[in-house]
């Protein structure tokens, strides 16, 4: 589909990459990895057209359609999200609008005779036809379906798009981009707003896309579960394997140690034949032979090991002074913004040294409680610190505070006391930002690189408890292993707001999951919590388990009352009774599709099979809302 051959950009005479080539084609899930800065979203701008090359070339078949999730989006105001949504819809809203005029047409017109109403009719014909190419009948119940996958609740379908963050717009935008039907899907950071159970539904939706998939993320575990394919960018160079992005770590360790192996071993030879060549230079006689092994010596074409940029920031949290026992005590914690509640009734007590994570779908209250807990706004309820705590915040949009028009040192020198502003250039060296680095200004940094700006601020100011949303958003792998060693070794208290389950993964001994207004304790590490929710809300994908352990389930069920046993029995009927009806359904459409493409024009004039085919479409649309519907009373109440 594409072909990349020998592409090369730079920047003030330093080359981001040089001499780039590959191909992509259909079924590639590509990860694009590389550290901060080195390229990664400038080549994403360069296959959507954004942005051109110095030198190279991208050609693509023709009439290939792309979609290119953006990091910075604009929403049309006064439009609802299902509206927004729509808009992947062009070319079947301009049918759909056209087969509304016609059949107003038809309606008020009485002039059934005439040259023009026989017209209207065939127009009818024709835009019918390819309203139903299109799949003009599906997307209503296609968008609802994508929608409801990235996490948004049928309640919300009709809200304007202005009253969401930005990131619940960035899920629009996804929403718009998996509807399109797009032969290449560009995705820069997908992830960075979507909650655990919203990523699993992606990794889902993308593992089954028949285009091109080319994916920007830091989320090696979404990585890993997506690809087949990683190219990383690195040191101006492009590293292409048929491997997800950890068997492709493993695998270029692999081909690097050979090629170190066997660098090593000719360099041993070059060095006995150089010695031959000084020892044979002595004697005239030998002088011939010296000759023809430097010609020899000359053609050996020398073997290059792949360089690695191994530099990783240098970072550590030193706990101040050592706190009371209890560092926050939350009572009864309400917050409401508007009609909207957010927090209702939370109480939690914060122990020193704990290592608590918060999860749960955005908008569910994780980031409003950890403002609350740093007094950025007034609420109901009280919380209180402990004795000696000092709290260091990191807020999700920690980088979006920095000003863009001082330069990287006037940032820290700003932010430093009389204590530690000598220190502030070793600091920065210390998060990779070294020499002439410092005098850039803050607005030419990637995202990433802000991100490590922040951090790096965070710590010019005394810490024992640390309180950090999405610390990870724009962090390439290798800092986010640092930070996430770094946090391992705090001494401290850890609040950590994260969707990235492989960072959170031996992060946290206890986990709370925010939902609906309330929040509910596990005990344990994250891949606890996701084990518990698996159960709970993935019984599809957990049959043979389930089959399994059936004596442990039906010793549950006898504990249940009779009403209660009767009430989920009827569920479970209701459910299958729909599944029955949604397979009738679909095989009746499937055999009319069929009849349309072998005899078309004699189905086209009879308006009582067409009356027939849209209702059973209608019929398949409600039927797929009520199994959903159904579905989430089966899991409430297994709960």
């Amino acid at each position: 589909m594409l072909n990349i051959h020998n592409l090369s950009v730079s920047f003030g005479g330093t080359y981001l990459f040089e001499e780039v080539t590959f191909r992509l084609g259909a079924g590639d899930r590509v990860g694009l990895v590389g550290k901060n800065g080195a390229g990664k979203s400038t080549m994403l701008k360069m296959l959507a057209g954004d942005f051109k090359p110095d030198s190279g070339v991208i050609s693509q078949e023709k009439d290939i359609k792309m979609g290119f999730l953006r990091q910075d989006i604009d929403f049309e105001r006064g439009r609802t999200v299902l509206e927004e949504a729509y808009e992947a819809f062009t070319e079947i809203k301009v049918v759909e609008k056209k087969l509304e005029e016609i059949n107003h047409q038809l309606v008020t017109r009485t002039d059934y005779e005439s040259e023009e109403y026989g017209q209207i009719i065939e127009d009818l014909s024709d835009y019918t036809h390819r309203f139903e190419l299109l799949g003009g009948y599906n997307y209503v119940g296609d968008t609802e379906k994508i929608l409801l996958g990235l996490g948004f609740k049928r309640e919300v379908f009709n809200n304007q798009t202005e009253t969401f963050s930005g990131g619940w717009r960035m899920r629009i935008e996804l929403a718009k981009l998996l509807l399109q039907s797009n032969d290449v899907l560009l995705l820069d950071e997908p992830t960075n707003h979507l909650d655990i159970e919203s990523i699993i539904w992606l990794e889902n939706f993308l593992r089954n896309y028949p285009g091109v998939v080319v994916i920007v993320s830091h989320d090696k575990m979404f990585l890993d579960n997506v690809t087949n394919r990683t190219i990383e960018i690195s040191l101006g160079k492009a590293y292409d394997f048929n491997k997800p992005y950890s068997q492709y770590l493993e695998l270029r360790h692999e081909i690097r140690e050979k090629q170190l192996a066997t660098q090593k071993n000719q360099q041993k030879k070059i060095e006995e034949t150089e010695k031959l060549i000084e020892k044979f230079r002595a004697k005239a006689s030998k002088a011939s032979m010296a000759q023809s092994l430097i010609k020899k010596l000359d053609k050996v074409e020398r073997i290059e090991v792949d360089e690695d940029d191994n530099s990783v920031m240098n970072i550590s949290f030193p706990v101040s002074k050592e706190p009371g026992k209890v560092v926050i005590e939350a009572e009864h914690v309400s917050k409401a913004y508007g009609d909207k509640s957010i927090l209702k009734d939370i109480s939690l007590l914060v122990e020193r040294g704990s290592k608590i994570a918060f999860v749960g779908q955005n908008g569910q209250g994780k980031s409003t409680f950890m403002k609350a807990i740093v007094n950025e706004f007034e609420y109901g309820g009280t919380i209180k610190l402990g004795h000696n705590v000092q709290l260091g915040y990191f807020a999700q949009n920690q980088a979006e505070h920095l000003d863009g028009e001082i330069t990287l040192l006037q940032t820290m020198e700003d932010a430093a006391s009389d204590t530690n502003r000598m220190k502030v250039r070793d600091m920065l060296g210390a998060f990779l930002f070294r020499g002439d680095d410092v005098e850039k200004k803050v607005k030419v940094l990637s995202g990433g690189e802000r991100n490590r700006l922040a951090l790096c601020k965070l710590l010019l100011q005394p810490i024992n408890v640390l309180v950090m949303d999405e610390p990870t958003n724009h962090l390439d792998i290798k800092s986010k292993n640092v930070l996430k060693a770094a946090l391992q070794k705090f001494g401290g208290t850890l609040l950590l707001v994260s969707h990235d389950r492989d960072f959170l993964q031996g992060m946290s001994n206890i986990v709370y999951e925010f939902k609906d207004q309330k929040i509910r304790e596990y005990l344990g590490d994250i891949n606890f919590f996701l084990e518990q929710r698996n159960l709970e809300n993935m019984r599809e994908v957990e049959k043979k388990d389930v089959v399994k352990a059936a004596a442990p389930k039906e010793k549950e069920a006898s504990k249940l009352s009779y009403e209660d046993q009767k009430k989920g029995k009827t569920l479970q009927n209701r459910l299958s009774k729909i599944e029955s009806q949604i397979q009738q359904l679909e095989k009746d459409i499937q055999h009319d599709d069929k009849m349309l493409e072998t005899n078309y024009d004699k189905h086209i004039e009879d308006a009582s099979f067409f009356t027939a085919y849209n209702k059973k479409k209608q019929d398949l649309e409600q039927l797929l809302i009520d199994w959903e519907i159904v579905q989430e009373e089966i899991d409430s109440f297994n709960a």
